[in-house]
């Protein structure tokens, strides 16, 4: 189902404008830069040996020096005057707009303020992996207030007029106005608490035939994510599965490899994660094989992109068309005897006391996000200490799930993402609420039998094919708002969310 070519033939012909062909001869070495410092990132998760931490600092800090001088330099700003003079396609012009955007944002930061948040990134994510394996956030905590003071120097950097946090939440997402995002997260909580109450009160049951028949190895568990990669043709010459920390998804049109991680008593959590990530690398391949290189190859934003993970996690694999389809295969794994019905049940189960927010339900999840969201405000914005962080995080988990980690490992040391970076969690939520969106428009057009049939026969070409003309192929074309409005025909809205999730549920649980 990935684009089937194979030479990689730019777009930028001799007879686009001269001025416009040397500003993407310049940009191109500056994503090529990035894209081999995506592989070090990867390999740095994956393969390479604890030791190599202090060397891998340091080859990324060079690299992302390298880059910053490259995109910001005078050469670069010069080229961008030009081709902004010149007389431009839509498509160029939407790439001359990208291509000045990171430019701008970018110029006015220090070169060797950029070399040392680089550097603090790889070092922190070791620290964080130490520091979780040993349930110690004290050892973390350093590390975490040296990151968050650099990134608010770089924020600052940029735009000395707004706050920080504000700054930052636009690397994400540079497109959708923060105060959108607030008004869907009470849009959410406003739905979401209720029903998830409704749930916790109602007498249905759903357990999982497959934690029952437990534990599982790694091998067993191996095959199962295998299998699901077949069926989704994940194609083998662009893309692996491997094992880490924290499941992620690295790589372009060419090379987009994803990760999992298994857990022996509930083979379900792979399950989903190998599936969230290929959503991922399904972007990745779909962008345009001739446009790598250019903003235009590459994808949105990072809410963009979680809806893609999204739709296919949620909108696919954890509906029951895809389990009358797929049931047999899992059996046949993990010498279960399962049913359809069984099986869609247990991987849609609400329970409101988990504590993992990878590991959390379609609708307890979100309150995980918004938690998150609120702790990593407040402590961009000094209105809490990092010491306060674990305290915080448990009345918060209290609060809007009626649990409290029992240590930091299950806390506040969870996620990874605070050892790179602040103000990303919302993408997450804004990738939920449109793939909602585009479910619905895609059924519209291709109607809701059929993509019921093609989910249970397992024929999922056509589900690709639909996102990649109306998501994937358009790469950074056109701001998020643009986007939603060309996919679906209305800008974002959770009201398609919102209504999934109640028919859903609803059923599941005789509400």
């Amino acid at each position: 189902m990935a684009p089937p070519q194979t030479d990689l033939e730019s777009t930028v012909t001799d007879d686009a404008p001269e001025a416009y062909r040397d500003l993407m001869d310049r940009y191109a070495r500056v994503a090529n830069l990035e894209s081999g410092a995506g592989v070090l990132y990867w390999d740095q998760q994956v393969m390479m040996p604890t030791g190599g931490t202090p060397a891998r600092g340091k080859q990324l800090s060079a690299l992302s020096a390298t880059t910053h001088e490259k995109l910001t330099s005078d050469a670069m700003a010069d080229a961008l005057d030009a081709a902004e003079d010149a007389d431009l396609n839509d498509e160029q012009a939407a790439n001359v707009r990208e291509v000045r955007r990171r430019h701008d944002r970018n110029r006015s930061l220090p070169e060797e303020l950029v070399e040392e948040l680089t550097e603090q990134q790889s070092h922190s994510q070791q620290v964080w992996q130490d520091a979780k394996a040993d349930d110690d956030f004290a050892h973390f905590a350093p590390t975490l207030e040296t990151l968050r003071d650099l990134h608010v120097e770089r924020a600052e950097a940029i735009d000395p007029d707004r706050p920080a946090y504000e700054v930052m939440y636009e690397d994400g997402e540079p497109y959708l106005p923060l105060e959108r995002l607030e008004e869907i997260f009470e849009e959410l909580k406003a739905g979401l608490v209720p029903l998830i109450e409704d749930i916790a009160d109602s007498a249905v049951d759903l357990p999982s035939p497959f934690v029952a028949a437990g534990p599982y190895d790694d091998d067993t568990q191996r095959g199962l994510s295998d299998a699901v990669l077949d069926l989704l043709a994940y194609p083998d010459d662009r893309g692996r599965l491997d094992v880490s920390a924290h499941p992620f998804t690295s790589g372009n049109q060419f090379d987009a490899r994803i990760t999992t991680r298994f857990k022996p008593e509930d083979p379900m959590d792979a399950f989903t994660a190998t599936v969230h990530e290929f959503g991922h690398a399904s972007y990745e391949l779909g962008l345009p094989d001739d446009r790598f290189g250019e903003p235009l190859g590459a994808s949105l934003s990072s809410g963009v992109h979680e809806s893609q993970s999204r739709f296919w996690e949620n909108h696919v694999a954890r509906t029951e068309p895809f389990w009358e389809g797929f049931v047999e295969e899992a059996n046949d794994h993990l010498g279960t005897d399962a049913t359809a019905r069984e099986a869609y049940a247990a991987v849609n189960q609400i329970y409101p006391d988990n504590l993992i927010r990878v590991e959390a339900d379609e609708l307890t999840y979100h309150l995980h996000i918004i938690l998150r969201c609120e702790i990593d405000r407040a402590f961009v914005e000094g209105d809490i200490g990092v010491d306060e962080i674990p305290a915080v995080w448990n009345e918060k988990m209290d609060d809007y799930l009626g649990v409290v980690p029992p240590t930091d490992t299950d806390g506040c040391l969870q996620d990874i993402h605070w050892s790179s970076r602040f103000a990303a969690f919302q993408g997450y939520t804004i990738g939920s609420v449109l793939a909602a969106q585009l479910d619905h428009a895609m059924r519209a057009e291709l109607g809701d039998d059929r993509v019921d049939d093609l989910i249970r026969e397992g024929d999922l070409e056509p589900l690709w094919e639909w996102m990649t003309e109306n998501v994937h192929s358009h790469g950074r074309r056109y701001p998020t708002d643009e986007l939603v409005e060309e996919a679906t025909g209305e800008p974002l809205t959770a009201e398609y969310f919102l209504d999934y999730v109640e028919e859903k549920f609803g059923d599941l649980y005789d509400l």
